[in-house]
């Protein structure tokens, strides 16, 4: 009886209305309906029980807040190889959102939100080595000398070609996990990694026959993005301008140091010798010379 009431509530309402007034009633239900109904979007799984997503995962979750948006993070149904995650994303299959290192392929096939949500940590590398070499390292100062040593990196990372463009001896694998013991092996001579990975990696997998190479690092520009299904722009526009006023009211610096103040001031980028790299692989629209974007070590930031 009342949405029989309510009904003719209704009726009696647009019976005196313009057709102008109308439309905008209508819109209003709409804007309504969508305020009740959150916008749900997908993430991968696999991030969950990962230490490394956990800092991208809650700079999404306050990007989308910043902005406004109401939508509702799931995360999705499969655990699976990156590759396969960003198949999915390209092709609008029960994912809608990753975070990854950018490369001109990507952001071709997907969408991109071109803030590199680390500051470009990832492209700041410490070597891994084994204990036994650390006397060797020590003596490293220039890429010519590197360069002979052989390396190991996964055989689908965009590090990989970055590495062998610049003339590195780089063997890959298909099993990141076996990259460890490949070099407690003694078949490569070094693993680099990220300054915000190796710390808790070398604690994790590698016990005590490994160790990080002294007083020297490798850089090149690497931006990790939000990557966006291509059927979402709306989600992409909302994530960066999320991420703008996050940067803007400090709240995203907050974040970052939350989580990687503590790798910054394990690693002394400042007392380094760091071997500069090129990365060729870049798109064109990267921004590399907004330089409120990306990481300075002088200033831990």
């Amino acid at each position: 009886m009342l949405c029989d009431k309510a009904l003719q509530g209704i009726c009696i309402l647009l019976s005196y209305l313009t057709v102008q007034k109308y439309l905008l009633f209508i819109m209003l239900l709409s804007a309504l309906r969508c305020i009740a109904e959150p916008m749900i979007y997908s993430w991968p799984a696999t991030m969950l029980d990962d230490p490394r997503g956990h800092y991208p995962i809650a700079l999404l979750h306050l990007a989308l807040e910043k902005s406004g948006s109401h939508y509702l993070p799931v995360p999705s149904k499969r655990d699976q190889a990156q590759w396969r995650t960003l198949r999915q994303l390209e092709s609008g299959n029960d994912m809608d959102v990753v975070w990854t290192f950018a490369s001109a392929e990507r952001e071709e096939n997907l969408l991109p939100v071109r803030i590199p949500i680390d500051r470009g940590l990832l492209g700041w590398r410490l070597l891994l080595i084994r204990q036994q070499d650390r006397a060797q390292f020590a003596g490293i100062s220039t890429a010519e000398q590197l360069q002979p040593l052989r390396a190991v990196q996964g055989h689908d990372w965009p590090d990989l070609p970055i590495l062998q463009h610049n003339q590195f001896n780089v063997t890959p694998s298909t099993y990141y996990h076996g990259m460890f013991a490949m070099l407690q092996l003694g078949r490569v001579d070094y693993f680099p990694r990220s300054l915000s990975e190796i710390q808790s990696e070398l604690q994790t997998k590698a016990g005590d026959s490994l160790a990080i190479a002294d007083n020297l690092a490798l850089y090149y520009p690497a931006p990790l993005y939000y990557f966006v299904n291509p059927n979402r722009p709306q989600l992409a526009q909302a994530i960066e301008q999320g991420l703008r006023l996050a940067m803007h009211d400090g709240s995203m610096q907050q974040l970052f140091l939350q989580h990687f103040a503590d790798a910054i001031a394990q690693a002394e980028l400042t007392e380094r010798r760091v071997i500069r790299l090129n990365n060729p692989f870049l798109h064109p629209d990267t921004p590399l010379q907004d330089n409120s974007l990306w990481f300075n070590p002088e200033l831990g930031y």
